[in-house]
């Protein structure tokens, strides 16, 4: 039997996550890195993949920049053509594109926008990894895809918490989040035989801290919604995380990981 530190090692793994300079992402990449693993910095804007790859750099990371639109086709296409033959271990769909809005005044537009980058972009992007993923499992035994969704596709938002309903979490970003959700678990049924496993982790209430310095009164209503009292620390993101992408979770296949402080559990 592992140790139980070996258990969450990463060491010797590739993970790539989109989305990695944002608020939680950056977190993620920092702790799949420091659980050992290389890591690919992904995003649009390549000086704050950069940045960020060099900050966990200076920390005795191995993370480099992977700068691409997860929604450029072609720009996806070139990114593992050029890496080849090189195995990927640890697939994480991180990125997401939209405002805040409401049903009334919400533009079909948004809708689509928000599905092509959560989940027409997530799927093209799996697609491509599939002989990268599938060769890190027959080398290395195994392979994870950790999409990110929240707890809005489970849940909907109480308007009562926002100041106006053009404020609120939108409709087209918890349909988005649903719609990865169901994605995610036929996925884990098709794979699953493969050895390349397929979960969710669904955040709850983790607003940045722009958010937080700003709208303290927001802040201290959405925290009376949580059953533990509080909104989460970005920090623990951390160990869901790193649970899903190592062997710790080698059985768990198709689970949408809450992460939320119990606020789907009232």
């Amino acid at each position: 039997m592992s140790s139980d530190q070996s258990l969450f090692s990463l060491s010797g793994k590739t993970a790539l996550i989109t989305g990695a300079t944002g608020h939680l992402g950056s977190v993620m990449a920092e702790a799949l890195a420091s659980a050992g693993a290389r890591v690919l910095v992904n995003g649009r804007d390549s000086e704050k993949c950069e940045s960020l790859s060099a900050a966990l750099r200076s920390k005795g990371f191995d993370a480099v920049p992977a700068v691409f639109d997860v929604s450029d086709r072609q720009a996806v296409v070139a990114f593992f053509e050029q890496r080849g033959a090189e195995k990927l271990h640890v697939l994480i769909n991180n990125a997401y594109a939209g405002g805040a809005g409401s049903i009334e005044s919400a533009l079909p537009e948004s809708f689509t926008q928000s599905y092509e980058v959560s989940v027409v972009a997530s799927h093209f992007l799996f697609q491509q990894a599939l002989p990268s993923l599938r060769r890190a499992v027959a080398l290395d035994g195994d392979a994870s895809v950790i999409n990110i969704g929240s707890m809005y596709g489970v849940v909907s938002p109480d308007q009562r918490l926002y100041p106006d309903a053009e404020s609120a979490n939108p409709p087209f970003y918890g349909a988005a989040k649903a719609a990865l959700l169901q994605w995610t678990r036929y996925a884990a049924c098709e794979f699953g035989k493969e050895g390349i496993r397929v979960n969710a982790i669904c955040p709850g209430p983790f607003p940045a801290q722009t958010v937080q310095d700003n709208s303290p009164a927001f802040i201290e209503a959405l925290a009376a919604k949580v059953p533990m009292g509080r909104i989460g620390r970005a920090s623990e993101i951390a160990g869901p995380t790193v649970f899903l992408a190592s062997s710790a979770s080698s059985y768990v296949n198709g689970a949408s990981l809450m992460v939320d402080g119990g606020w789907t559990c009232w």
